[in-house]
This record gives C-alpha cells, sequence and structure tokens, in this order.
C-alpha cells in the first residue's frame, strides 16, 4: 500500500510543459463539456469540476450549509456508508473531495488508471447519491464547530471576516462560507438533501481533465458520472456589488505582541479591461515577493514585517485588492504609513519601464511551473471556462501580459491605487 501510494504522490508531481499543452473539447451523448489534456505518458488521471453558485448562495441563517454539504459528499454515498466509502478510496489509493466556495462548488478525482471504474463510480455516488447518515452529519459538524473556534482565536480569520463584513455590507459577499457557530448548529438533514438538488445541477456544471483517457472515452464518462443529475433547476440572483471597504482603520483588541493587518480597496473583476494592467502593477507593489516595492521599503529595509503582500481577488460580481502585513505593536503606525506611502507612489508615478519589464518577464517564465500537476492543470482548464477565457486560453496569456504598455499600467495604478482609500483591518494591540 506504502508504496503505491509512493507512486502516485510522484506521478501527480509530474509537470506538463505548457507549451506542449493542447486543449481539447469534448462533449458527451447527452450533451456535458468537458475541457481535456491529454496524457499518455502516466498512468493517472486527474478531474476537476465547479457548479455555479457556492456559498453566497447559503441562507442567512444558515452560512455554511455548502461547507458542511462539501464535507459530507464523501462521508457516504448510494450502498456505501462513512467507513465502507472512505476504505474504497483508501484501498484503491484515490483522492476525493469537495469544497465550497462563495462563487462556485467544488469537486476533484485523481486516480491512478487502473482504479478508474471505481473511482469514476464513486464520484457519480457523491454527486447523485449523498446519504447524510446522522454519524457522519454530526462528526462533520462538530469539526466545523472545532474548527470555528479556532478562528475565533485566529487573527487572521479574525481580520478577514470583518474586513469582508465592512467591504460588503447587506450583501451575500459579506457572510465567511464557512459560516457561524450558531448558522452551522442550525443546518438540518433537510437542508444539506435541498441544496444538493438544488446546486447539482448540469447547465451550471464545469469539469477539467487531465491525463490518460481519451476523448471518446471521457465523453462516456462524462455520461455516466454526471447524466443523473437534473439538467437545470433554478438558482437564486446574487447581485453585481461594488466593494466599498471604509476609510481608515479598524482595530480588534488582542493581546499579542504583534499586531496583524488586512488591507485593501475596491479591486476588479476577471473580465475587466484593465485585468492585465493591474495584475502586472500588483506585481511590482506586493505581488512579487522580494522583487516587489512593498516588500523593499518594509521588510528590507526597515525589518518591520517577516511579510507584506498584496493580491487581486476577484467575485464573480465584485472584485477586491487585498494585502496584509503582521509587525510588532510598537511599530505598526509605521508599516500603515509605508503602506500608504508605496500606494501612493504607484498610484502617481506607476511603475518603472524596468520594473515593468521585469514583472512580465517573470509572470510569463513562472507561469508554467505552476502548473506542476496533473491536478493543477485540471483545475486552472476550470477556472478558464468559469472566467470564460477561452479554450485557447494558454496560447494567448503570455501575448495579453506582453502587451502591457506603460501607459496602460500608470492607467490601471491611476484608477485602482488610491492611498488615501485603504482601509485597514488590524488585530492586535497597535500602538496609537
Amino acid at each position: 500500500m506504502l508504496g503505491r501510494i509512493a507512486v502516485l504522490l510522484g506521478l501527480l508531481l509530474f509537470s506538463l510543459p505548457a507549451a506542449a499543452v493542447t486543449v481539447e473539447k469534448v462533449t458527451s451523448a447527452s450533451g456535458i463539456e468537458a475541457w481535456l489534456v491529454r496524457d499518455h505518458s502516466n498512468p493517472i488521471i486527474a478531474m476537476e469540476v465547479a457548479f455555479r453558485g457556492g456559498a453566497a448562495h447559503d441562507p442567512a441563517a444558515k452560512s455554511g450549509l455548502a461547507g458542511m454539504m462539501a464535507a459530507l459528499l464523501d462521508e457516504g454515498a448510494g450502498p456505501h456508508d462513512s467507513q465502507a466509502f472512505q476504505q474504497i478510496l483508501e484501498d484503491k489509493v484515490i483522492s476525493l473531495g469537495f469544497n465550497a466556495g462563495r462563487d462556485s462548488f467544488a469537486g476533484h478525482l485523481k486516480t491512478l488508471s487502473e482504479n478508474k471504474d471505481t473511482a469514476f463510480d464513486l464520484f457519480r455516488l457523491a454527486l447523485s447519491q449523498p446519504r447524510f447518515d446522522k454519524e457522519p452529519v454530526e462528526r462533520i459538524r462538530g469539526q466545523l464547530l472545532a474548527g470555528l473556534m479556532r478562528e475565533s482565536q485566529d487573527p487572521n480569520a479574525q481580520a478577514s471576516r470583518r474586513f469582508f463584513e465592512v467591504a460588503f455590507a447587506g450583501h451575500a459577499y459579506a457572510r465567511s462560507p464557512r459560516g457561524t457557530l450558531e448558522s452551522v448548529k442550525a443546518i438540518q438533514v433537510a437542508d444539506l438533501r435541498a441544496l444538493a438538488k438544488a446546486q447539482l445541477i448540469r447547465d451550471r456544471l464545469v469539469v477539467g481533465v487531465v491525463g490518460d483517457i481519451s476523448p471518446e472515452e471521457l465523453a462516456r464518462r462524462l455520461d455516466a458520472v454526471f447524466g443523473a443529475l437534473p439538467a437545470s433547476g433554478p438558482l437564486g440572483v446574487i447581485p453585481d456589488v461594488d466593494a466599498a471597504p471604509p476609510a481608515g482603520l479598524a482595530v480588534i483588541p488582542k493581546d499579542n505582541p504583534q499586531t496583524l493587518a488586512l488591507f485593501g480597496l475596491p479591486g476588479l473583476r476577471r473580465n475587466d479591461p484593465d485585468w492585465y494592467a493591474a495584475y502586472v502593477v500588483n506585481y511590482v507593489l506586493g505581488g512579487g515577493g522580494f522583487s516587489s516595492r512593498l516588500t523593499e521599503e518594509v521588510r528590507e529595509k526597515r525589518g518591520l514585517a517577516y511579510s507584506v503582500t498584496s493580491y487581486l481577488m476577484p467575485f464573480a460580481h465584485s472584485g477586491l485588492i487585498v494585502g496584509s502585513v503582521a509587525t510588532e505593536n510598537s511599530r505598526f503606525p509605521e508599516s500603515v504609513r509605508l503602506i500608504k506611502e508605496e500606494f501612493r507612489r504607484m498610484q502617481g508615478e506607476g511603475p518603472s519601464e524596468k520594473e515593468l519589464a521585469d514583472a512580465k518577464t517573470y509572470l510569463n517564465g513562472s507561469f508554467p511551473l505552476s502548473q506542476d500537476s496533473t491536478a493543477a492543470i485540471a483545475g486552472l482548464l476550470v477556472q478558464m471556462q468559469v472566467d470564460k477565457l477561452g479554450i485557447d486560453f494558454l496560447d494567448r496569456r503570455a501575448a495579453m501580459i506582453s502587451a502591457v504598455s506603460l501607459e496602460d499600467a500608470r492607467r490601471a495604478a491611476r484608477r485602482l491605487l488610491d492611498p488615501d482609500a485603504l482601509s485597514f483591518v488590524a488585530v492586535g494591540k497597535p500602538a496609537q
């Protein structure tokens, strides 16, 4: 058993050269579509799926419902109770699981080719015949509640919750996909069954597959795995929203030697015309690790923080630019000042020609390295479909980044990086 697991793990680390990737569209007899990257050099298949919807659709009083369902789909399905289901996964070295984000409900499957019949059938059962037996429901509920208790003492989780509450006040995005102690306690088995019927719908399904499988076989598998799901069904409407984190600093008091802060601004959605310009600008500002201005000014020159970063956070109905920093309480005001200064400098001047060129070189050169497993590439295929990037996105991505001009970058910086609008949520005892 251990030897087979080691073989599987080794295969999962296999990297497909990005330049050699060919994405094929596969459509089943009943019209279910998947994007496929074939790789017959290793006996492994990875499948990633997403159903548009997600935790944003949870009822407010039962937030965390989608996450709880995700945790239970592999805890018994069809004729297999939880123990039997998990035992088959272990015996056959199959990785199978689900998770819920704000905008989608996702699942993954990884298997050796020799075990594909069992693997695909278990995935089918998990989606179409989940059991929601009493023992696993209460066990998973206990685990979720324990996780929420831990979060209540975790500065990162505290800051994140508060930031989303104020940035999206009155909108579904304000609620954490993990719910609250009260909402998770309120979830009933009937709620889980109703959500499975409402969420797991074929016309909201997106599929990405990588590995040792032909288009013809995949077409048959798509009908076998997903054919029993309802073809269509209603889903509540989540309205578009402009993120509005309030400018200034909010403090959650906590007796720590360090203050951790989440900071941010309204951002943009993935289909925004300025997306690639903003992507490159953010790399220069705070997304480039030791190459970024924030790291240089806050960490390298002054030693104020071990890490300071920023990143783009797009959603289906909104977007944010978010960053984080953790620094000694007495020096926290200095970190805030420097972060604002760098936002101001970037807004006013934009990146230099060299910074822009270096950012584009890195973002294009590092991208193939990030696709370092069959599962990672399958996930990318799903994201390409969710974001409507086109099946030829891998061929066009580098050119779109390379096409960002200095004026494009400066325009995006002027539009997005208002230092006076920065919103900080800090957890700790920062000096005044």
